[in-house]
């Protein structure tokens, strides 16, 4: 039997929730420390005074999106920069191993919260998306998370649904899936910046305030303004979505006239680090060091009243420390995805203020190592699930001769799911021309290597619902191939000007993505070719795409304006059915070479 940890405890009311500082693999980002004597002092209590500063940890993830059980291939691994120059690639993530990290960093922390930035559910292994993530909801509870964000992925099945996971209730159509009634999170989501459209007020809590023994800490979430165009449209129906900055200096404002001068924004947006270690030093000098992207400017207009930001969306590990408007440092991080970190950042609370001594935080990431004892009630819960999924989890849909993975600018995965879907838009019309998959859609890759006892090259229902969690349909329309050519050149201008999102393609589609050009020049015109003949522009091609292309999303708005429109099955039974078709124990599926775009770097 695996080693355990202690059983969980019962659950703390909100008000003294508790949470800790940690020993583990870090990356340590500090302002400055410069308080008096007594600013680690007691904490009062047996008629002892509290000293003036007071430590509160706090203890934040990000993008967890489902991933209970340890993720496979590079979605398990950090990078970690060795004190020589070198990497080393650490296995990492798993609720049973995050909740020991967790438990043993909150020892000897008295003052301790615990906070999300977003998208904890959405996307998400079969373990949990089968069971409309209610599996999460419950881990996250033993977890003792104190509040999270929202992010884009908590809009993946619509408002109503967002609700039913916060207040509890068995699902509307398919019921309880055990004999307890689904409880909902004990913890605030919090959704400043998303509005009911007809009532034009928050549809969650906008802030929270955590509190002990007369500190408090508040707490304002915010999703990406941009979460219309990654999410399909009705997920988002009847809802409008605010400019983060704006939102957060209002509550901010609202908070300080309620007494709480100590505030944290968790916001569901994200930079991208110069590195891509987790414990590279962000706010060293040289190449390897600084952040990029929208956070940047969010965290340089976000009022000084915020003393630090918890941020995500992006997946990424840094933590930083970004100018406020007034021209001081100020704490930004992230940990990451799938559980693979944690950040541990120390706010020093001032009595006399109130606020945060910023001269005084503290914070590092830490990897969430699979070396630890795994607590028990976690592996309990996923026991519990997985016996409830295996009727449907185990069931073999291919065989793989290698891995498949799903990352660089073209991936074998995101080849393979459209070569699939071209296959299945071929059996609904013949006249099927070419597939296009968006490459946030590919969520994993395939690993060789059994997960389980299905053995190694075998590819299961469940490793396929980890690929492609997100239940679009695949869709045919027909575009001229003037549009054709508009809508690769959208994965490079537009909205995707400044990160590209460039699209997966079929087998036969072919051009040259120059990416020392700018703008919708970096897709090379008159190399655009499909089975090896230049697109005519004023052809008429059949396209194969899921529904949230066929929508517009992800900036490519031609791709919202094809006629003829024919809505097919899902995409994970396209992949499934491909897989199924074209491989076998004797003949398995050789991936992709991933070279129908020539990349000019």
């Amino acid at each position: 039997m695996p080693a355990t940890t202690q059983p969980h405890r019962p659950r703390r009311r909100r008000t003294a929730a508790l949470l800790a500082a940690t020993v583990s693999l870090a990356t340590a980002g500090a302002l400055a420390a410069a308080l008096p004597a007594d600013a680690h002092g007691n904490p009062g209590g047996h008629g002892h005074k509290p000293s003036r500063y007071q430590d509160v940890q706090l203890l934040s993830f990000n993008d967890l999106h489902g991933n209970l059980e340890p993720p496979s291939g590079s979605s398990g691994r950090v990078t970690e920069l060795q004190a020589d120059g070198t990497t080393k690639t650490i296995d990492a993530g798993g609720v049973e191993y995050l909740a020991t990290h967790l438990r043993d960093a909150r020892k000897g922390n008295p003052y301790s919260i615990t906070a999300a930035g977003g998208d904890m559910v959405g996307a998400s292994p079969l373990i949990s998306g089968l069971f409309h993530d209610e599996p999460t909801i419950e881990a996250l509870n033993k977890l003792d998370l104190d509040v999270t964000s929202v992010g884009n992925h908590e809009f993946d099945e619509g408002a109503k649904e967002l609700a039913r996971l916060q207040n509890g209730g068995c699902h509307p159509t398919e019921g309880c899936y055990t004999d307890k009634k689904f409880k909902g999170a004990d913890f605030p989501y919090l959704a400043a910046n998303v509005l009911d459209e007809k009532t034009k007020k928050p549809i969650l809590k906008p802030y929270w305030v955590w509190k002990k023994n007369g500190v408090k800490v508040g707490f304002i979430g915010v999703t990406l303004e941009g979460t219309p165009g990654i999410v399909s449209a009705d997920g988002v129906k009847g809802l409008q979505f605010k400019d983060e900055v704006e939102t957060i200096n209002k509550y901010a404002k609202e908070l300080q006239k309620q007494g709480v001068q100590s505030i944290v924004a968790l916001i569901h947006e994200g930079g991208f680090p110069a590195s891509a270690s987790y414990n590279y030093d962000c706010d060293a000098s040289g190449s390897g060091s600084g952040i990029s992207g929208p956070i940047v400017d969010i965290a340089k207009n976000v009022t000084p009243a915020v003393d630090a930001l918890v941020t995500g969306h992006t997946h990424n590990a840094y933590v930083c420390t970004i100018n406020d408007p007034s021209g001081k440092p100020r704490m930004v991080t992230s940990a990451s995805s799938f559980g693979r970190l944690y950040t541990d950042t120390t706010l020093t609370y001032d009595r006399k203020t109130g606020d945060i001594a910023r001269t005084a935080v503290k914070s590092a990431n830490h990897v969430v190592t699979r070396t630890v004892p795994k607590a028990a009630d976690m592996t309990s819960l996923i026991s519990k699930w997985n016996t409830l999924a295996a009727p449907i989890g185990n069931r073999a849909i291919g065989y793989i001769s290698a891995d498949v993975g799903n990352t660089g600018t073209e991936s074998p995965m995101g080849d393979l799911i459209a070569d699939a879907q071209l296959a299945y838009g071929k059996k609904l019309d013949p006249e099927t021309d070419l597939a296009l998959m968006n490459p946030g859609g590919v969520r994993a890759g395939l690993t060789y290597k059994a997960t389980g006892a299905e053995g190694d090259g075998v590819v299961t229902y469940a490793e396929g619902f980890t690929v492609q969690p997100f239940a679009n349909t695949v869709n045919l329309q027909d575009f001229t191939g003037a549009q054709v050519i508009q809508a690769l050149k959208e994965q490079v201008s537009g909205t995707n000007a400044a990160a590209p999102k460039v699209l997966q393609v079929s087998s036969g589609l072919t051009y040259t993505l120059d990416l020392t050009k700018t703008g919708a020049d970096r897709v090379v015109t008159d190399s655009i070719r499909l089975n090896g003949s230049a697109i005519d522009p004023a052809a008429t091609y059949r396209v194969a795409t899921n529904s949230f292309l066929a929508g517009g999303g992800d900036g490519f708005t031609t791709l919202g304006q094809g006629t003829g429109d024919v809505v097919g099955t899902d995409d994970l039974t396209a992949l499934a059915d491909y897989l199924t078709a074209n491989s076998s124990a004797t003949g398995p599926l050789t991936p992709p070479a991933a070279n129908r775009i020539n990349i000019v770097q």
